[in-house]
């Protein structure tokens, strides 16, 4: 495996783990190292109904609280730190069926026709959000088991389950047997066309649950819909489910480590959806060894232990460019998945800098992916001043040629205390054109939206934060996932509820960028299914890639002059001036072909829009 050289850290890395494949080497990056540092975030109130706030560039419009059955009774799970505390949280754990440390904690979140649907450990909970006002609570259904993350297809929806306690009927364990025909850990689907009365009409049982799950439609068939599945639990035994065995594949070539599911729904049947395959793509490229990624363990001196490639925790398709980016525990990974029902590893890259790849985003234009850290596995405190800035964090990658490359890392700026679990986790495009904008969830870091339009500079430009839980003590919460949906974001809160947040204008945002963003909608959002944005022609458009190129002085006077009354005019309506739209087209053009980089881009953009405008 190649290791890449030092990228924005002083990690010398001394050697490899032999007999792993080969993975992409990164870039160097071309900043400086991000330094993190106190600002209005780091001092805020403590509180779980009464936190103080920070928000810049973001407003919060509404606060929704745990939905009734799904608030913790306690404050929630606060980490043992001591043998002691920990001996005790096994003891009430020993003959209880039903113990979860986060058994009632909000997880990930899909929207379909109106409707925001949350999962949590204890099942999911659906909001209508089809109005100008708060969120309403519309459906509720309590189905232990965790973590609950939801996807939504037409009148189905889509639960991965994980834990032992889970079981077929969505009841509450009454057994701690090691073997049980009840016990579920899987994909649950349900009818959801009646909110009143949602029905489980499935229930695809796999070998280590279901941790997060994506769905990935058929290129020609419109009554197929498959899912991929990312278990990362112990694999159960051949007792309990005929098709698992464990252990490393040079001593057993049959284990359910080392590859994902993919399960096929017919649509007109969804009853009898099944796995189909459970392919090998971590293999290595030329051997075929199973194990062909990273071993786990530490690359050299002062690098991240990070855990082995036998399993993807987030799998994000974009089918539209067929492919998928997978986070896959030791390695980031590209997928061609022209043929979903067996995908195919086109490329995998490998950083010492990174403890655990958790999720995936890709841009808009499908050639860079946002790769997440998960150091520390979500529940401990990782944004401190002390913390490196690349541990814990974003890693942008570009790529070419189907091949991935790192460019850079970036990390929420603001320290956070040593009450706050906090690192990087769930986020989302935000629709604005011309640039590349990233709404994310840190946990107790609160929400931040990043530009990674330059890979090689990844900046924040806004945030909203709270205080932590709890001053003295840490008890895990905060945004586990953060989204954008038609013009609003909204923030699934792990121990507070909902929050729904709109973007305001700031130096690094403009209201015509705004505007551009809120006039793109969709009616459904399953976040590992990523679809290509499209804008219309329209002032604020327009606008938005002028704001931009005002912002870097990338356009001359003059001609952002011309651009400007070009706009203004368009925004009075009535007759189309064509012929000063396709002379100003010229112009653009005469002035994208002296540029470079994104002024380049940008300026084409305008050129194209205003030649469309004067045909």
């Amino acid at each position: 495996m190649t290791v890449r050289s030092s990228l924005l850290t002083t990690v010398a890395v001394l050697g490899v783990l032999m007999g792993a494949g080969t993975a992409a080497a990164q870039a160097p990056g071309t900043g400086g190292a991000q330094v993190i540092q106190a600002d209005g975030r780091s001092t805020l109130s403590a509180g779980l109904a009464d936190a103080g706030q920070f928000a810049s560039g973001l407003a919060l419009e509404h606060a929704i609280g745990m939905a009734p059955g799904f608030a913790d009774p306690d404050i929630g799970f606060s980490p043992p730190t001591s043998r002691e505390e920990g001996e005790a949280m096994m003891a009430r754990a020993r003959g209880n069926p039903n113990f979860s440390v986060l058994g009632r904690a909000n997880t990930d979140m899909a929207v379909s026709d109106g409707k925001l649907f949350l999962g949590n450990f204890n099942g999911f909970n659906a909001y209508d959000i089809s109005g100008d006002g708060a969120p309403q609570l519309v459906m509720s259904v309590v189905c232990p088991g965790g973590q609950g993350d939801v996807s939504v297809h037409g009148d189905l929806l889509f639960m991965s389950v994980e834990e032992n306690r889970g079981r077929l009927n969505c009841g509450t364990a009454t057994t701690e047997d090691d073997v049980t025909s009840q016990r579920f850990r899987g994909v649950r689907i349900f009818d959801i066309s009646d909110l009143n009365a949602p029905r489980q009409i499935a229930a695809v049982q796999t070998c280590r649950g279901s941790h997060t799950h994506t769905l990935v439609p058929h290129p020609t068939d419109d009554n197929v819909l498959y899912i991929y599945n990312s278990g990362t639990s112990d694999v159960r035994g051949a007792a309990e489910l005929a098709i698992c065995t464990d252990g490393q594949p040079d001593q057993n070539p049959e284990t359910a480590l080392f590859s994902i599911d993919v399960i096929k729904v017919e649509l007109d049947r969804p009853q009898d959806a099944a796995i189909v395959n459970r392919p090998r793509i971590f293999a290595d490229s030329q051997t075929g060894r199973v194990a062909g990624l990273w071993r786990g363990g530490r690359s050299g001196i002062a690098t991240q232990d990070t855990a082995q490639t036998n399993q993807c925790h987030d799998i994000t398709v974009y089918p539209e460019i067929g492919l998928a980016a997978g986070a896959c525990s030791g390695n980031g990974i590209l997928l061609d998945i022209s043929d979903p029902e067996n995908p195919r590893r086109t490329s995998d890259i490998f950083d010492p800098d990174m403890a655990y790849w958790h999720s995936a985003t890709f841009n808009n234009a499908g050639d860079k992916v946002v790769f997440t850290d998960e150091w520390g596995g979500g529940i401990g405190a990782r944004c401190r001043a002390t913390d490196p800035a690349t541990w814990g964090a974003n890693m942008v990658a570009t790529i070419e040629n189907r091949t991935l490359a790192g460019k850079s890392f970036h990390k929420l700026p603001s320290a956070q205390g040593s009450t706050e679990n906090c690192v990087a986790h769930n986020g989302m495009i935000i629709p604005v054109p011309g640039r590349d904008l990233m709404v994310q969830a840190w946990y107790q870091g609160g929400v931040s939206i990043m530009d990674f339009t330059d890979p090689a500079k990844p900046v924040e430009i806004a945030s909203f934060d709270r205080g932590p839980i709890d001053a003295g003590r840490l008890y895990v919460g905060g945004s586990w996932s953060a989204y954008w949906f038609n013009g609003r974001v909204y923030s699934s809160e792990i121990a507070r509820g909902l929050d729904v947040l709109r973007l305001v204008p700031n130096e690094h945002l403009s209201a015509a960028e705004i505007a551009a963003a809120e006039a793109v909608t969709s009616e459904t959002i399953n976040p590992q299914t990523q679809t290509r944005i499209t804008w219309a022609d329209t002032p604020d458009v327009a606008a938005a890639y002028l704001d931009q190129l005002t912002r870097v002085a990338g356009v001359e006077a003059e001609l952002a002059g011309q651009v400007q009354a070009g706009i203004d005019q368009w925004r009075r309506g009535g007759r189309v001036d064509r012929r000063g739209s396709a002379a100003l087209a010229g112009l653009l053009n005469e002035a994208s072909g002296k540029a470079a980089g994104l002024n380049k881009t940008r300026l084409k953009s305008l050129a194209d829009l205003f030649e469309r405008r004067g045909r």
